[in-house]
């Protein structure tokens, strides 16, 4: 399914008044996105009889698709990189990222927010957040370097280019 033109000039239109934000804030207000689907989706899948915890699994999914795209369109620059190749980064970043979210939900849902999983998702998102805000900055969307700056690079070390 293509975009029309009417699309893409509001898609550009929303662009360009996100840049007038700080990025930081617009990675929260993504993540505020991302958050509200996780939050959405994890308390739908209950009511169908699901554990918690599988149903986070599942929700955590859809969010991370959504912070994803939204990430790569407004929060950060465009790295240069094959789309693909950003992708892999951005899962690498997302692993670590979801994976501490996930470790902080599943202790609190385990043990003293059992009653309430709602703020155990919420509390693991929180500590996710920091490590994924850093993980997508420096690694997932940092320019890719030039091959004409390898040279440079190596030579600043004291180590050869190839």
């Amino acid at each position: 399914m293509s975009l029309g033109r009417a699309e893409v000039q509001q898609a550009e239109s929303l662009r360009r008044l996100a840049e007038n934000f700080p990025r930081p804030l617009r990675f929260l207000a993504v993540g505020g996105l991302g958050l509200l689907t996780d939050l959405s989706v994890f308390t739908l899948i209950p009511d169908h009889g699901s554990h918690p915890i599988a149903s986070r699994v599942v929700s955590l999914a859809l969010a991370t698709f959504v912070t994803w795209r939204l990430n790569r369109a407004v929060t950060f620059d465009p790295s240069g990189r094959v789309q693909r190749h950003e992708a892999a980064r951005y899962a690498a970043v997302t692993v670590v990222a979801q994976g501490v979210s996930f470790a902080v939900f599943t202790g609190l849902v385990l043990t003293i927010l059992a009653r309430h999983p709602q703020f155990a998702l919420v509390a693991g998102a929180a500590v996710g957040a920091l490590f994924s805000y850093l993980g997508q900055f420096f690694f997932a969307f940092a320019p890719a370097r030039k091959a004409s700056d390898a040279p440079a690079l190596a030579g600043r070390r004291g180590e050869s280019a190839l």
